[in-house]
């Protein structure tokens, strides 16, 4: 099961299961580390393995993502520069003041200074992408031409103020953050051109 699942039960049912099924402390560990009674703990347990049976018999589609309008069309407007090899378009996106993280290489924070990451990506064609979402954020999916255009190689998490990008998060050097997260994409498959 997925965090985002675990995360759909109440806190002290969430806190029960984890640490009873996953962790494996007693009952009264539980009790214990969350503050409640044992026989509360207890309930909670019981309450909590219910509904994540309850949860695994929903219908797939019944967690699709779901951006707002406005949100959707400035993902696809970013990810389309992308696509077309348009870093202006994308620079122009970008507010003044953004920041970019470039997940376990490197930080950098200002239109000019992020402007240069882009080249990185202009200049290779081992890339594909496609709008997405990730864990409920808005994203672009980055697909490896060599390895498969049907799983993303990894992501990159967008934060907008407006029509503008404020916050990058690149997962490029950190593809391990793809474990174990809902990963959508808006479209069936990124554009193979």
């Amino acid at each position: 099961m997925s965090l985002r699942t675990f995360m759909r039960l109440p806190p002290l049912q969430r806190s029960a299961v984890i640490l009873k099924d996953v962790l494996g402390h007693s009952l009264e560990e539980v009790a214990s580390i969350t503050g409640a009674s044992e026989g509360a703990a207890k309930s909670a347990l019981q309450r909590g393995r219910v509904r994540l049976r309850e949860f695994a018999k929903e219908p797939a589609d019944v967690s699709l993502p779901m951006l707002p309008d406005v949100m959707r069309a400035r993902l696809i407007k970013y990810v389309e520069g992308f696509k077309a090899g348009d870093f202006d378009a994308v620079r122009a996106m970008l507010a003044d003041d953004v920041k970019l993280d470039l997940v376990a290489k490197l930080r950098k924070q200002g239109k000019s200074e992020v402007g240069e990451y882009y080249a990185r990506y202009a200049a290779s064609e081992q890339w594909a992408f496609a709008a997405g979402v990730v864990d409920g954020r808005a994203a672009m999916l980055v697909y490896d031409r060599e390895i498969s255009l049907e799983t993303p190689a990894y992501f990159v998490a967008l934060d907008f103020d407006g029509d503008r990008v404020v916050s990058i998060h690149d997962f490029l050097f950190a593809r391990y953050a793809t474990d174990g997260i809902d990963l959508f994409p808006l479209n069936l498959a990124p554009r193979s051109q």
